[in-house]
């Protein structure tokens, strides 16, 4: 998974990611109380007038001697025991009684001074008796043919001028009567009792004087401000998750970023041969995108969405057990929906990132090569193969777009068919007297969240493998081994090397090949003189030059430079002694100043100047209005490539180093150039070892050392005299060049 094969970029932000855990757990619980909130808003504001108490706060001497006759011998205990008269109180606890109920003294009314541990006690004992005096009071007006009004659970009214008309009806009824109406009582769940008693409390504090509708305000506005309190803290919450995982993943993606283009920077040929430049870019940024998305957003919803969803259901449970079959049934609806949906995507997910590697290789392939494309007027074919490659990645794109889509639409059904199943049955529940209006509606607040959450999982089962796929490739460029490595215990020049380079029995193969390209060379090239290879094309020659630099190592044999083996050398120094000419010019984006100096930006004016003069360019520098100031464009294209040839040649001459190496460096320079270079670079080189690959004999005809390869073997070591007498591929290729005049 992502997370453990980029662990290591994460840790350095352990902190941020601790704030953002601790904010989304809570942001869930704040979430999950919202729905809370509301519901007591309806069942207690609303259906209930705000008064939230069972046990009245305070209540008239003649109404709890009412009331208490509806109780059994151990409730009337229990509800005496939880208050004390107004005339014992004492004058501050008066004085704060008489501003709720300005009638407390005149009705000689009773204060709610219980304990916590009395408090469970009298709630039970008035919330029987309520109901059991409601009960009884129905029955007696439906038998005496007297009307009432509502008086159940779900009324906020209830007319205490009723008790008076229905009194003498009351004493006179039956004991069996009384006694069945406190069973009855007794065995009704507390959610309905309380209900009741509620509804009998608005009464007694209109008794005592009590402005019932300024409670109700106070308790909806109360309540009404914690719930914007809460939406506030959520908005905070947000805000600071959505800080912290943007910290983490823009951080993550510039370590990924550095880190890949260092390790890239330092790979060698045989590394870039393994992975192509399209794919490394595609790494560098699509990639890097992919794993800094699921940072940002992927990692939030995978902790939050489990979080809401089991808090989700814990919570809906809490409201109505008996219609939680619908959340089930809608957990598993959502669930297959989801599992068919990413069994056919996920495939189409994993071939994304390697379509795109496609399109930018295609891409790259003629913006580079557009100049050949034009000239062979290959326009159709290129944009056929472009349009090949762009349409498979859109269709990819789109048939993996357009399923996950499909989740919206199908989620909303669900949601809505899941929102009227529950009114359906709620409604029912509620004319029962077994569920709360608000109850309801925070029932339907829950499955949502519940199905949301289960969206949100699907969204991580949708960027998870994309990210995970991503996180692999980048981790298979920082994870790579090179295979050009510095030794643990390095040797050094100690100082400025020598320069004698000497191949002894070297051979060479390119990874996953069958054969050898180079078999069993030796050669020594000393300092102030110029080894030059020549051969056919593919015998090799390049490949023996770059193994100096160690681009490659040898597969056997080695290669030493003042008696050491260069796999004995670290890279740096052994590169920093080498001046090196690639068979293209690279130019780099900048001025020419700039690309010339780029071995050292301190190195002199008059050092630059005369590099350039050996290496014949400044006849066109000069030649432009801003000298060595003028601007190069990216690759050099705003240049000849006579003069990218030339300008390479002089970068590395500015290095002064003790080994120079030309890798067909001449082949764009026209004769009278190239001769004019050679014998300005014979005087500037005289104590540095040179050496040159070339194709025209006319080049290396004056070296000192030319080394003929055929097939990878040497066919010839010598002069160019030597070799026309003694080497048969020297002579064949000087023939085919040279005239008779020349070659005597």
């Amino acid at each position: 998974m992502f997370l453990t094969k980029l662990f290591r970029y994460v840790k350095k932000y352990s902190l941020f990611l601790l704030v953002a855990v601790v904010l989304l757990f809570g942001q869930a619980i704040l979430d999950l109380n919202l729905p809370n909130m509301m519901s007591n808003i309806v069942n207690v504001g609303i259906q209930k007038n705000g008064i939230e108490e069972i046990a009245p706060k305070a209540i008239s001497a003649e109404a709890f001697g009412f009331v208490s006759g509806f109780m059994d011998e151990e409730d009337k205990a229990a509800a005496q025991a939880a208050y004390t008269p107004y005339a014992q109180l004492t004058e501050a606890k008066q004085k704060n009684t008489d501003k709720t109920f300005p009638d407390a003294a005149a009705s000689n009314a009773l204060v709610y001074t219980a304990t916590k541990e009395d408090a469970a006690a009298a709630d039970t004992a008035f919330a029987n008796g309520g109901y059991a005096f409601v009960q009884l009071m129905q029955e007696v007006a439906k038998q005496s043919g007297v009307e009432v009004g509502d008086n159940s659970s779900n009324s906020a009214e209830f007319d205490l001028s009723q008790m008076e008309q229905l009194l003498p009806m009351l004493q006179a009824a039956p004991p069996e009567m009384l006694q069945t109406a406190i069973q009855q009582a007794k065995d009704t769940p507390e959610m309905l009792s309380s209900g009741v008693a509620a509804v009998l409390n608005k009464a007694f504090y209109q008794s005592l004087g009590a402005n019932t509708n300024n409670m109700q305000t106070s308790y909806i506005v109360r309540a009404g401000g914690i719930m914007l309190l809460l939406s506030l803290a959520v908005l905070v919450c947000a805000v600071g998750i959505g800080f912290c995982f943007a910290r983490i993943g823009a951080g993550v993606a510039r370590d990924l970023r550095r880190d890949i283009y260092s390790k890239v920077s330092s790979f060698n040929n045989a590394e870039m041969d393994k992975f192509s430049t399209s794919s490394l870019i595609t790494r560098t940024t699509n990639d890097v995108t992919q794993v800094q998305m699921m940072y940002t957003m992927g990692m939030r919803m995978m902790i939050y969405a489990p979080v809401m969803g089991i808090g989700g259901v814990i919570m809906a449970l809490q409201k109505s057990a008996g219609m939680s079959w619908i959340i089930v049934v809608g957990v598993l609806v959502m669930m297959g929906v989801i599992g068919v949906l990413f069994a056919v995507v996920m495939p189409r997910f994993k071939k994304m990132q390697t379509l795109l590697d496609r399109l930018n290789l295609v891409s790259r392939e003629n913006l580079s090569g557009i100049m050949v494309v034009r000239a062979f007027s290959n326009q159709k074919f290129q944009e056929k193969r472009f349009d090949e490659a762009n349409q498979n990645l859109t269709q990819n794109t789109l048939f993996v777009n357009r399923s996950i889509a499909l989740l919206m639409p199908i989620m909303m059904l669900l949601m809505n068919v899941m929102s009227l199943a529950i009114v359906w049955l709620g409604a029912d529940q509620i004319a029962q007297s077994a569920l709360q209006v608000g109850d309801m509606m925070a029932f339907i607040q829950y499955a949502m969240q519940i199905i949301m959450s289960f969206l949100f999982i699907a969204m991580i089962f949708v960027m998870v493998p994309r990210a995970s796929v991503s996180a692999e490739r980048i981790n298979e460029v920082l994870l790579s081994e090179d295979s050009v490595q510095d030794p643990t215990a390095p040797k050094t020049f100690k100082g400025r090397a020598k320069g004698e380079v000497a191949f002894n029995n070297v051979s060479f193969r390119y990874a996953g090949a069958d054969e050898d390209v180079l078999h069993d060379i030796s050669f020594t090239a000393k300092p102030g003189q110029t080894t030059a290879f020549i051969g056919s094309t593919g015998s090799g020659k390049s490949t023996v030059v770059n193994l100096v630099p160690r681009f490659y190592d040898a597969t056997e044999g080695s290669i030493t430079i003042d008696g050491i083996d260069v796999r004995q050398i670290t890279q740096h120094e052994l590169r920093e002694n080498i001046g090196y000419v690639p068979q293209k010019g690279m130019l780099f984006s900048g001025t020419i100043d700039s690309n010339l100096k780029i071995s050292d930006e301190n190195v002199s004016e008059e050092q630059v100047r005369r590099a350039a003069e050996i290496a014949q360019a400044t006849e066109f520098i000069d030649g432009m209005d801003e000298g060595f100031s003028t601007e190069i464009s990216q690759g050099g294209t705003n240049v000849s490539g006579g003069q990218r040839q030339r300008l390479s040649i002089a970068r590395a001459l500015v290095k002064d180093a003790p080994i120079y190496v030309f890798d067909d460096s001449f082949s764009a320079l026209d004769f009278a150039t190239d001769a004019k270079l050679r014998a300005a670079l014979k005087p500037y080189t005289q104590q540095s070892t040179v050496l040159l690959v070339a194709q025209r004999v006319s080049t290396i005809m004056h070296a000192e050392q030319i080394v003929v390869l055929n097939d990878g073997k040497v066919a010839g070591i010598g002069t160019h005299q030597e070799l026309l007498k003694n080497c048969e591929t020297y002579r064949e290729i000087a023939e085919s060049q040279l005239s008779k005049e020349e070659l005597a």
